[in-house]
Protein backbone atom coordinates (compact mmCIF):
# COMPACT_ATOMS: atom_id res chain seq x y z
CA UNK A 1 0.00 0.00 0.00
CA UNK A 2 1.44 3.76 -0.67
CA UNK A 3 1.06 5.90 2.03
CA UNK A 4 1.62 9.88 1.87
CA UNK A 5 3.76 11.27 4.07
CA UNK A 6 2.46 13.13 6.61
CA UNK A 7 3.55 15.46 9.68
CA UNK A 8 1.63 15.07 12.81
CA UNK A 9 5.09 16.98 15.34
CA UNK A 10 4.91 19.98 16.90
CA UNK A 11 7.90 21.52 14.56
CA UNK A 12 8.40 21.31 12.16
CA UNK A 13 4.98 21.60 10.83
CA UNK A 14 2.77 21.27 7.75
CA UNK A 15 3.02 24.51 5.18
CA UNK A 16 0.37 25.76 2.91
CA UNK A 17 0.40 25.90 -0.30
CA UNK A 18 1.57 29.48 -0.53
CA UNK A 19 4.14 28.87 1.96
CA UNK A 20 5.44 26.59 -0.28
CA UNK A 21 5.38 28.04 -3.61
CA UNK A 22 6.76 31.40 -1.90
CA UNK A 23 10.02 29.20 -2.21
CA UNK A 24 9.90 28.97 -5.53
CA UNK A 25 11.04 32.74 -5.87
CA UNK A 26 13.90 33.54 -7.83
CA UNK A 27 16.86 34.88 -5.42
CA UNK A 28 16.67 38.37 -4.58
CA UNK A 29 19.46 40.81 -3.19
CA UNK A 30 18.69 41.52 0.25
CA UNK A 31 20.10 45.16 0.28
CA UNK A 32 17.53 46.62 -2.08
CA UNK A 33 14.49 48.74 -0.97
CA UNK A 34 12.13 46.13 -2.34
CA UNK A 35 13.41 43.60 -0.30
CA UNK A 36 13.05 46.25 2.49
CA UNK A 37 9.93 46.35 1.90
CA UNK A 38 8.77 42.50 2.53
CA UNK A 39 11.33 42.40 5.72
CA UNK A 40 9.24 45.40 6.78
CA UNK A 41 5.87 43.67 6.88
CA UNK A 42 7.28 40.84 8.22
CA UNK A 43 8.67 43.03 11.06
CA UNK A 44 5.29 44.40 11.75
CA UNK A 45 3.19 41.40 11.10
CA UNK A 46 5.52 39.85 14.09
CA UNK A 47 4.46 43.21 16.28
CA UNK A 48 0.49 41.95 15.68
CA UNK A 49 1.02 38.37 16.61
CA UNK A 50 3.11 39.00 19.70
CA UNK A 51 1.19 42.15 20.64
CA UNK A 52 3.82 44.57 20.85
CA UNK A 53 4.75 47.64 19.40
CA UNK A 54 8.33 47.56 20.43
CA UNK A 55 11.36 46.54 18.40
CA UNK A 56 11.15 43.20 17.06
CA UNK A 57 14.77 41.81 15.84
CA UNK A 58 15.16 38.48 13.49
CA UNK A 59 17.98 36.29 13.13
CA UNK A 60 18.74 33.77 10.77
CA UNK A 61 18.77 30.71 13.20
CA UNK A 62 17.02 28.15 14.65
CA UNK A 63 14.88 29.35 18.11
CA UNK A 64 18.08 28.07 20.27
CA UNK A 65 20.05 30.77 18.75
CA UNK A 66 17.64 33.29 19.76
CA UNK A 67 17.49 31.88 23.45
CA UNK A 68 21.40 32.48 23.49
CA UNK A 69 21.00 35.29 22.19
CA UNK A 70 18.77 36.61 25.39
CA UNK A 71 21.49 35.38 27.40
CA UNK A 72 24.45 37.17 25.78
CA UNK A 73 22.25 40.61 25.33
CA UNK A 74 21.46 40.89 28.67
CA UNK A 75 23.13 39.79 31.46
CA UNK A 76 26.61 39.58 32.72
CA UNK A 77 28.79 36.62 34.36
CA UNK A 78 27.74 35.62 37.56
CA UNK A 79 24.04 37.70 37.93
CA UNK A 80 21.61 35.51 38.75
CA UNK A 81 18.41 34.68 37.53
CA UNK A 82 15.02 32.21 37.81
CA UNK A 83 14.53 29.72 35.01
CA UNK A 84 10.93 28.19 35.66
CA UNK A 85 12.02 24.33 34.45
CA UNK A 86 8.64 22.24 34.04
CA UNK A 87 9.97 20.28 30.67
CA UNK A 88 12.84 19.71 28.30
CA UNK A 89 13.11 23.51 27.23
CA UNK A 90 12.98 24.59 30.51
CA UNK A 91 15.99 22.15 31.41
CA UNK A 92 17.70 23.75 27.78
CA UNK A 93 17.14 27.19 29.19
CA UNK A 94 19.13 25.97 32.51
CA UNK A 95 22.07 24.57 30.84
CA UNK A 96 22.09 27.67 28.41
CA UNK A 97 22.40 30.16 31.29
CA UNK A 98 24.92 28.16 33.23
CA UNK A 99 26.98 27.83 30.19
CA UNK A 100 27.48 31.98 30.41
CA UNK A 101 28.32 31.71 34.00
CA UNK A 102 25.14 32.69 35.48
CA UNK A 103 23.74 31.78 38.85
CA UNK A 104 20.80 29.75 38.14
CA UNK A 105 18.16 29.40 40.38
CA UNK A 106 15.78 26.27 39.20
CA UNK A 107 11.74 26.12 39.90
CA UNK A 108 11.40 22.61 39.15
CA UNK A 109 7.69 21.52 38.02
CA UNK A 110 6.48 18.33 37.78
CA UNK A 111 6.46 17.59 34.05
CA UNK A 112 2.87 17.73 32.50
CA UNK A 113 2.01 20.56 35.13
CA UNK A 114 1.54 24.45 34.86
CA UNK A 115 3.85 26.75 37.07
CA UNK A 116 1.88 28.31 39.76
CA UNK A 117 2.10 32.09 39.68
CA UNK A 118 1.86 32.29 43.08
CA UNK A 119 5.02 29.61 43.61
CA UNK A 120 6.86 31.82 40.90
CA UNK A 121 6.24 35.01 42.78
CA UNK A 122 7.26 33.93 46.27
CA UNK A 123 10.57 32.58 44.46
CA UNK A 124 11.78 36.17 43.45
CA UNK A 125 10.21 37.78 46.69
CA UNK A 126 12.86 35.38 48.60
CA UNK A 127 15.69 36.52 46.58
CA UNK A 128 16.51 39.96 46.01
CA UNK A 129 19.41 39.09 43.74
CA UNK A 130 17.37 37.82 40.96
CA UNK A 131 17.29 39.95 37.95
CA UNK A 132 15.02 38.18 35.84
CA UNK A 133 12.67 35.17 35.63
CA UNK A 134 12.63 32.90 32.14
CA UNK A 135 9.37 30.74 31.13
CA UNK A 136 8.88 28.85 28.62
CA UNK A 137 5.14 29.44 27.15
CA UNK A 138 4.07 26.40 25.22
CA UNK A 139 6.60 23.76 26.52
CA UNK A 140 6.51 21.16 23.48
CA UNK A 141 7.33 18.42 25.29
CA UNK A 142 4.38 18.01 27.48
CA UNK A 143 1.84 20.13 25.32
CA UNK A 144 1.34 22.65 28.48
CA UNK A 145 0.54 26.05 28.02
CA UNK A 146 1.72 28.50 30.41
CA UNK A 147 -0.66 31.13 31.50
CA UNK A 148 1.76 34.03 30.58
CA UNK A 149 -0.81 36.69 32.01
CA UNK A 150 -0.87 35.39 35.64
CA UNK A 151 3.16 34.68 35.23
CA UNK A 152 3.70 38.80 33.90
CA UNK A 153 1.64 39.51 37.13
CA UNK A 154 4.09 37.00 39.19
CA UNK A 155 7.53 38.32 37.62
CA UNK A 156 6.51 42.11 37.18
CA UNK A 157 9.43 43.03 39.56
CA UNK A 158 11.91 41.60 37.20
CA UNK A 159 13.03 41.50 33.70
CA UNK A 160 10.76 38.55 32.30
CA UNK A 161 11.88 36.57 29.39
CA UNK A 162 9.38 34.18 27.39
CA UNK A 163 10.45 31.12 25.06
CA UNK A 164 7.34 31.23 22.98
CA UNK A 165 8.69 28.97 20.52
CA UNK A 166 6.24 26.46 19.79
CA UNK A 167 3.24 29.25 20.98
CA UNK A 168 3.84 32.47 18.46
CA UNK A 169 1.50 32.38 16.57
CA UNK A 170 -1.08 29.40 18.01
CA UNK A 171 -1.42 30.83 21.60
CA UNK A 172 -2.39 34.12 22.78
CA UNK A 173 0.36 36.39 23.11
CA UNK A 174 0.12 39.83 24.49
CA UNK A 175 3.75 41.36 25.00
CA UNK A 176 3.17 44.47 26.10
CA UNK A 177 -0.20 44.16 28.25
CA UNK A 178 1.25 41.31 30.40
CA UNK A 179 4.89 43.06 30.77
CA UNK A 180 6.53 40.51 29.21
CA UNK A 181 10.33 42.19 28.59
CA UNK A 182 11.29 40.34 25.87
CA UNK A 183 9.94 36.97 23.83
CA UNK A 184 11.77 34.61 21.42
CA UNK A 185 10.25 32.71 18.98
CA UNK A 186 10.74 30.79 15.36
CA UNK A 187 9.12 30.37 11.76
CA UNK A 188 8.78 26.16 12.18
CA UNK A 189 5.87 25.46 14.31
CA UNK A 190 2.47 27.17 14.75
CA UNK A 191 3.62 30.19 12.37
CA UNK A 192 4.13 27.25 9.62
CA UNK A 193 7.10 28.32 7.89
CA UNK A 194 10.51 26.35 7.41
CA UNK A 195 12.95 26.30 10.08
CA UNK A 196 15.90 29.02 9.94
CA UNK A 197 14.48 32.31 11.22
CA UNK A 198 14.46 33.16 14.85
CA UNK A 199 13.07 36.34 16.42
CA UNK A 200 13.23 38.37 19.83
CA UNK A 201 10.72 41.22 20.90
CA UNK A 202 12.46 43.46 23.02
CA UNK A 203 11.12 46.23 25.86
CA UNK A 204 12.46 49.47 26.40
CA UNK A 205 13.58 48.01 29.96
CA UNK A 206 15.09 45.01 28.75
CA UNK A 207 16.71 47.16 26.22
CA UNK A 208 18.32 49.14 29.63
CA UNK A 209 19.69 46.30 31.20
CA UNK A 210 20.88 45.32 27.31
CA UNK A 211 23.31 48.71 28.16
CA UNK A 212 24.54 47.15 30.75
CA UNK A 213 25.36 43.72 29.90
CA UNK A 214 29.18 42.60 29.56
CA UNK A 215 28.99 39.21 27.76
CA UNK A 216 30.74 39.31 25.01
CA UNK A 217 28.29 39.03 21.45
CA UNK A 218 28.64 39.40 17.97
CA UNK A 219 26.81 37.72 15.25
CA UNK A 220 23.58 37.83 17.88
CA UNK A 221 24.68 41.37 19.01
CA UNK A 222 21.22 43.21 19.73
CA UNK A 223 23.03 46.49 19.22
CA UNK A 224 24.00 46.02 15.99
CA UNK A 225 20.85 44.22 15.05
CA UNK A 226 18.54 47.19 16.12
CA UNK A 227 21.23 49.87 14.15
CA UNK A 228 20.61 47.45 10.78
CA UNK A 229 16.75 47.71 11.56
CA UNK A 230 16.56 51.23 11.75
CA UNK A 231 18.97 51.90 8.38
CA UNK A 232 17.71 54.00 5.76
CA UNK A 233 16.69 50.81 3.73
CA UNK A 234 15.94 48.14 6.56
CA UNK A 235 18.38 45.02 7.05
CA UNK A 236 19.75 42.43 9.19
CA UNK A 237 23.43 43.02 9.67
CA UNK A 238 24.38 39.92 8.23
CA UNK A 239 23.21 38.09 4.95
CA UNK A 240 19.84 36.76 6.33
CA UNK A 241 17.75 33.33 5.07
CA UNK A 242 16.22 35.31 1.75
CA UNK A 243 14.24 32.20 1.04
CA UNK A 244 13.05 31.32 4.58
CA UNK A 245 11.66 35.37 5.20
CA UNK A 246 10.00 35.21 1.90
CA UNK A 247 8.10 32.14 3.02
CA UNK A 248 7.85 33.16 6.40
CA UNK A 249 6.02 36.54 4.88
CA UNK A 250 3.50 34.25 3.03
CA UNK A 251 2.99 32.51 6.12
CA UNK A 252 2.21 35.88 8.19
CA UNK A 253 -0.36 37.06 5.55
CA UNK A 254 -2.76 33.96 6.10
CA UNK A 255 -2.01 33.92 9.68
CA UNK A 256 -3.19 37.97 10.11
CA UNK A 257 -5.87 37.04 7.43
CA UNK A 258 -7.46 34.26 9.37
CA UNK A 259 -7.39 36.94 12.79
CA UNK A 260 -5.63 36.54 16.10
CA UNK A 261 -8.35 35.50 18.30
CA UNK A 262 -9.49 33.77 15.19
CA UNK A 263 -6.67 31.45 15.47
CA UNK A 264 -6.13 30.96 18.84
CA UNK A 265 -9.59 29.52 19.07
CA UNK A 266 -9.39 27.35 15.97
CA UNK A 267 -5.98 25.92 18.18
CA UNK A 268 -7.84 25.36 21.33
CA UNK A 269 -10.37 23.31 19.42
CA UNK A 270 -7.92 21.33 18.18
CA UNK A 271 -6.26 20.99 21.51
CA UNK A 272 -9.95 19.52 22.78
CA UNK A 273 -10.42 17.46 20.04
CA UNK A 274 -6.85 15.87 20.11
CA UNK A 275 -7.71 15.04 23.69
CA UNK A 276 -10.35 13.46 23.23
CA UNK A 277 -9.37 10.66 20.47
CA UNK A 278 -6.28 10.29 22.71
CA UNK A 279 -8.49 9.19 25.40
CA UNK A 280 -11.24 7.14 23.09
CA UNK A 281 -8.08 5.53 22.77
CA UNK A 282 -7.40 4.62 25.90
CA UNK A 283 -4.65 6.55 26.73
CA UNK A 284 -3.62 8.62 29.75
CA UNK A 285 -3.01 12.24 28.63
CA UNK A 286 0.13 13.78 30.17
CA UNK A 287 -1.08 16.97 28.81
CA UNK A 288 -4.13 18.66 31.06
CA UNK A 289 -7.54 19.60 30.19
CA UNK A 290 -6.92 23.11 29.27
CA UNK A 291 -8.06 25.04 26.73
CA UNK A 292 -5.14 27.20 25.81
CA UNK A 293 -3.24 23.60 25.73
CA UNK A 294 -3.90 23.50 21.42
CA UNK A 295 -0.50 23.24 20.29
CA UNK A 296 0.58 19.54 20.89
CA UNK A 297 -0.93 16.95 22.88
CA UNK A 298 1.36 14.42 24.95
CA UNK A 299 -0.04 11.14 26.57
CA UNK A 300 1.58 7.96 27.83
CA UNK A 301 1.64 4.68 25.95
CA UNK A 302 0.05 2.23 27.15
CA UNK A 303 1.79 -0.88 29.28
CA UNK A 304 4.31 -2.76 27.65
CA UNK A 305 4.48 -0.51 24.51
CA UNK A 306 7.41 1.73 24.48
CA UNK A 307 6.73 5.28 22.53
CA UNK A 308 10.06 4.56 20.20
CA UNK A 309 8.26 1.64 18.49
CA UNK A 310 4.80 2.68 18.31
CA UNK A 311 6.00 5.99 16.50
CA UNK A 312 8.39 3.18 14.06
CA UNK A 313 5.00 1.26 13.40
CA UNK A 314 2.97 4.49 12.52
CA UNK A 315 5.39 5.56 10.42
CA UNK A 316 5.64 2.43 8.76
CA UNK A 317 2.14 1.04 8.42
CA UNK A 318 0.80 4.65 7.58
CA UNK A 319 3.07 7.36 6.41
CA UNK A 320 2.35 9.54 9.55
CA UNK A 321 4.75 10.80 11.50
CA UNK A 322 4.18 11.15 15.29
CA UNK A 323 6.91 12.18 17.78
CA UNK A 324 7.68 10.33 21.27
CA UNK A 325 8.79 11.84 24.91
CA UNK A 326 12.08 14.07 25.97
CA UNK A 327 14.08 13.27 28.63
CA UNK A 328 12.56 10.34 31.15
CA UNK A 329 9.57 9.99 29.00
CA UNK A 330 10.93 9.84 25.76
CA UNK A 331 9.69 5.64 25.91
CA UNK A 332 6.84 6.23 28.08
CA UNK A 333 5.17 9.13 25.78
CA UNK A 334 3.78 9.92 22.39
CA UNK A 335 3.24 13.28 21.25
CA UNK A 336 0.57 14.38 18.50
CA UNK A 337 1.18 17.75 16.71
CA UNK A 338 -1.38 20.31 15.57
CA UNK A 339 -0.77 23.68 15.34
CA UNK A 340 -0.14 25.61 12.53
CA UNK A 341 -1.83 24.41 9.19
CA UNK A 342 -3.68 22.02 11.32
CA UNK A 343 -7.68 21.40 10.74
CA UNK A 344 -9.52 18.88 12.44
CA UNK A 345 -9.20 16.53 9.59
CA UNK A 346 -5.56 16.04 9.92
CA UNK A 347 -6.29 15.33 13.53
CA UNK A 348 -8.51 12.00 12.20
CA UNK A 349 -5.85 10.87 10.22
CA UNK A 350 -3.30 11.42 13.08
CA UNK A 351 -5.26 9.19 15.07
CA UNK A 352 -6.50 6.84 12.83
CA UNK A 353 -2.89 6.09 12.24
CA UNK A 354 -2.04 6.06 15.86
CA UNK A 355 -4.63 3.44 16.59
CA UNK A 356 -2.91 1.41 13.28
CA UNK A 357 0.06 1.63 15.25
CA UNK A 358 -1.60 0.39 18.06
CA UNK A 359 -3.03 -2.41 16.52
CA UNK A 360 0.35 -3.58 14.85
CA UNK A 361 1.76 -3.78 18.32
CA UNK A 362 -0.71 -5.80 19.82
CA UNK A 363 -2.69 -3.25 21.75
CA UNK A 364 -6.36 -4.18 22.02
CA UNK A 365 -8.01 -0.61 20.69
CA UNK A 366 -11.63 -1.31 18.95
CA UNK A 367 -12.15 0.30 15.85
CA UNK A 368 -12.34 4.09 15.31
CA UNK A 369 -12.08 4.38 19.28
CA UNK A 370 -9.79 7.27 18.66
CA UNK A 371 -11.87 8.98 15.09
CA UNK A 372 -15.38 8.75 16.89
CA UNK A 373 -15.11 11.29 19.17
CA UNK A 374 -13.12 13.78 16.77
CA UNK A 375 -15.44 13.52 14.53
CA UNK A 376 -18.37 13.88 17.03
CA UNK A 377 -16.68 17.25 18.12
CA UNK A 378 -16.74 18.58 14.64
CA UNK A 379 -20.21 17.77 14.30
CA UNK A 380 -21.11 19.80 17.30
CA UNK A 381 -19.32 22.74 15.66
CA UNK A 382 -21.73 22.14 12.67
CA UNK A 383 -24.48 22.25 14.73
CA UNK A 384 -23.36 25.18 16.41
CA UNK A 385 -23.14 27.24 13.56
CA UNK A 386 -26.05 26.56 12.24
CA UNK A 387 -27.71 27.82 15.60
CA UNK A 388 -26.92 31.29 16.23
CA UNK A 389 -28.59 29.93 19.92
CA UNK A 390 -25.93 27.60 20.73
CA UNK A 391 -23.10 28.03 22.45
CA UNK A 392 -19.60 27.24 20.81
CA UNK A 393 -17.40 27.64 24.15
CA UNK A 394 -15.19 24.87 25.19
CA UNK A 395 -17.03 22.42 27.99
CA UNK A 396 -16.47 23.69 31.91
CA UNK A 397 -13.06 20.97 32.29
CA UNK A 398 -11.71 22.89 29.43
CA UNK A 399 -11.68 26.52 30.41
CA UNK A 400 -8.64 28.67 30.76
CA UNK A 401 -7.28 27.72 34.46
Amino acid sequence: MMYKDRLAIPGPTTLPPAVIAAATHPMVDERTVDFARVFTRIIDGLRQVLGTAGDVLIFSSSTTGAFESAVQNLFSPGEKVLVVNNGAFGMRWVALCRAYGLETVVLDVEWGCEPDPAVVEACLEADSHIVAAIVVHCETSTGVVTDLEAIGRATRGVLTIVDSASGVGGCEMQADAWGLDVVVGGTQKALMAPPGVSFVSVSERAWRRHAEARHPRYYFDWTITRDSLNHSIPRTPWTPAVGVLLQLSAALEQVLAEGMERRHRRHSELGRMARAGLRGLGLRLLTPEVARNGIVTAAFTPPGIGAGPLVDAVVEHTGVQLTTGNGELADQVVRVGHCGHTDPLDLVTALAALETGLAALGAPVPPGSGVTPIVKLMAEQVDAAASPLTSTSPNPEESAA
